[in-house]
């Protein structure tokens, strides 16, 4: 599954700086970041020279700076053996990727860009300046890259267990599935990467591509989100989103977004959502192999959360059923509400994160096996951002009080609330505009 845009997109104009022989450049983000990825604004990409911008966090640098270790074509075709097919580790939206070693003994993986791709300059440069200026042990460091005549490539960390859409899907028979314990690490550190993008940026960024294929795997499937090429900045002061061209991943796309161009953070999470679905069924998001009705994966999940007796169903078969019954709700509970229809009644990603750490390190303590446990809510160590919400216990009770959908309900009373106030003041007003009308139309006709 690639990239797709709804509009046809012309290629943004040539990135193609002055041959330099010094190792290190040092490059200044434009006044208005923003340009990286709109539609409506041409970057002007020759020079990348602009003026200072307070961006990321960095309010307090007198000029932001980006540092990026510069290669030139050679040296990079070199530490590939040119290129070679036993070199080739990958392929995605960007280009195709290869497994490199630089003269300092460093294991790197080397992005190229598709000429004929669906990414080009522009989404090159984003990719530089975001990965430049984020980080975050929750997202791949950019190492540096080359901008050699027509050749654009990206060099990032070697990431040896590769992405998590290689362990979940298409195993041959003799690989061992990723367990349950794992799968909960892993959609926790996958959100923290994408609660620092959304909560500790400023601005925001929104990553706009989260997918599985996007997710890396270091040791120990310590997971790094990749592939910045299509992020966005996200909506400032009083605006509640920005509008853009549809970009990412069919079976991904928030449903909002995909209708209208409008882009939140909750996009975001919608997308998250899916990839955890992905985690706890094993299913990709999109699979054309299955029967009619199961294809898409969100489509067949959401009937199965309005019946206790079907959570087994929604659980990998090829966990062989070695997961905790109790963990399995919970996790069906998060995934509910991040792939609610209505942007609004999704959590935040900081609320996410709260409870898939609880998930993450509740595998790992022993003392679980009492009955002490099972309210999802902020570590002592105060790890998870977000509003600080409680989240549902579903350890034990009754059939509809461990339903997804109930959890999804409890958590969204306030939200509920919210909701009717603002459907009410709606209903108020376009009630007064009905009768303002009707009185201009009775006068009219009097005066008629």
């Amino acid at each position: 599954m690639g990239c797709f845009s709804c509009f046809d997109s012309k290629e943004e104009e040539k990135l193609n700086p002055q041959r330099d022989d010094r190792k290190e450049v040092h490059l200044t983000a434009p006044s208005n970041i923003s340009r990286l990825s709109s539609g409506a604004d041409r970057l002007k990409t020759r020079s990348i020279n602009g003026s200072k911008r307070e961006f990321l966090g960095l309010k307090d640098a007198p000029d932001v700076q980006i540092a990026a270790h510069t290669f030139t074509f050679r040296e990079l075709a070199a530490a590939t053996s040119n290129f070679r097919p036993e070199s080739f580790i990958g392929e995605g939206g960007f280009g195709r990727v290869y497994k490199g070693r630089l003269p300092s003994g460093q294991v790197v993986a080397v992005k190229q860009l598709d000429r004929n791709g669906l990414q080009g300059n522009r989404e090159f440069l984003v990719e530089v300046l975001m990965l430049s200026l984020l980080h975050h042990p929750n997202l791949v460091n950019l190492i540096g890259y080359c901008a050699d005549g027509d050749q654009r490539l990206l060099v990032y960390e070697f990431m040896p267990l590769g992405s998590l859409e290689d362990h979940l899907h298409d195993l041959p028979p003799d690989k061992e599935p990723v367990d349950w314990n794992t799968r909960m690490k892993i959609a926790a550190g996958a959100a923290k990467g994408l609660e620092y993008l959304h909560d500790k940026a400023n601005p925001p960024v929104i990553y706009r591509d989260f997918k599985s294929s996007n997710i890396l795997l270091e040791e120990n499937f310590f997971p790094k989100l990749s592939d910045f090429g299509l992020a966005k900045l996200g909506p400032t002061g009083d605006k509640s989103h920005v509008s853009t061209r549809v970009m990412g991943t069919y079976g991904y796309c928030a449903p909002e977004y995909a209708m209208t161009g409008q882009l939140t953070v909750k996009s975001d999470v919608y997308s998250f959502g899916v990839v955890f679905l992905e985690l706890i069924t094993g299913r990709k998001a999109i699979d054309s192999t299955m029967p009619q009705g199961e294809q898409n994966l969100v489509a067949w999940a959401r009937p199965l959360f309005n019946d206790r007796r079907k959570f087994a169903k929604l659980a990998d078969p090829r966990l062989q059923g070695q997961f905790p019954m109790r963990g399995l709700y919970q996790a069906l509970a998060v995934a509910s509400m991040c792939i609610q229809e209505q942007a609004a009644a999704r959590p935040l990603i900081g609320d996410v994160v709260t409870a898939l750490s609880y998930l993450a390190n509740q595998v790992d303590d022993k003392r679980n096996k009492d009955d002490r446990g099972g309210r999802i809510c902020r570590n002592e160590d105060g790890a998870g951002g977000g509003s600080g919400r409680k989240w549902p216990d579903l350890d034990g009770g009754s059939e509809k009080e461990d339903s997804p959908r109930e959890t999804a309900r409890m958590l969204n009373r306030d939200l509920d609330r919210e909701r009717a106030v603002a459907e009410a003041k709606m209903w108020g007003e376009n009630w007064r505009e009905k009768r303002r009308q009707n009185a201009q139309g009775s006068f009219d006709g009097t005066n008629g």
